[in-house]
């Protein structure tokens, strides 16, 4: 899972000729009957049909970051060998912002992030010799989060710690840090 859920999600998304970006477009399962879906992803924009043909292919994030713009070789690359094209560049482009929201976070202690380090290995090991024993450790330690979740939530809170402030130490949204403390202080 992406550490920083969906306020960092990034796809691959399409470019059109004049630097914008195109409207999502739905995707159509087969008969019209499955839910689908949308995206915004480069592939989806070959020309056909309605849909506009993406000029190029660059990295963007649920934030707001984009990468820097790869032009299409269509007659290259031919509507036909979508997967031909080596998409690695805003990939690596997506996992550099992620490094930088990473260095703007609060720092775990290291003693802490040890711990963590410690405790997730030694789950995943009990989860393999005694699953049972593994989802009673998950249970006290979802009832351990809720309870500091509850207390640290109260003290930014009490701080009078601003969304933004908080946002920016946690690697999210302003509206995200907010989500996330009113859960934690709904939460005992």
């Amino acid at each position: 899972m992406e550490p920083f859920g969906a306020c960092h999600e990034g796809i691959v998304g399409a470019v059109l000729a004049d630097g914008s970006e195109p409207k999502p477009v739905r995707l159509d399962c087969g008969s019209g009957a499955g839910p689908g879906g949308w995206t915004s992803e480069w592939w989806a924009y070959t020309g056909r049909g309605s849909r506009p043909r993406a000029a190029a292919y660059r990295a963007a994030c649920a934030c707001g970051w984009r990468g820097e713009a790869h032009p299409i070789d269509w007659a290259g690359l031919g509507e036909e060998r979508l997967e031909d094209l080596d998409i690695s560049g805003p990939y690596d482009e997506w996992v550099e912002h992620i490094g930088s929201v990473e260095r703007q976070t609060v720092p775990l202690p290291e003693d802490v992030t040890e711990a963590l380090q410690r405790l997730e290995n030694l789950l995943d090991r009990l989860a393999g010799q005694a699953p049972v024993a593994a989802l009673r450790a998950v249970a006290v330690l979802e009832r351990l989060t809720r309870a500091v979740g509850h207390q640290a939530a109260c003290t930014a809170e009490a701080d009078g710690l601003s969304p933004e402030t908080m946002g920016r130490a946690l690697g999210v949204s302003p509206e995200r840090a907010r989500s996330l403390v009113r859960d934690h202080l709904r939460n005992r």
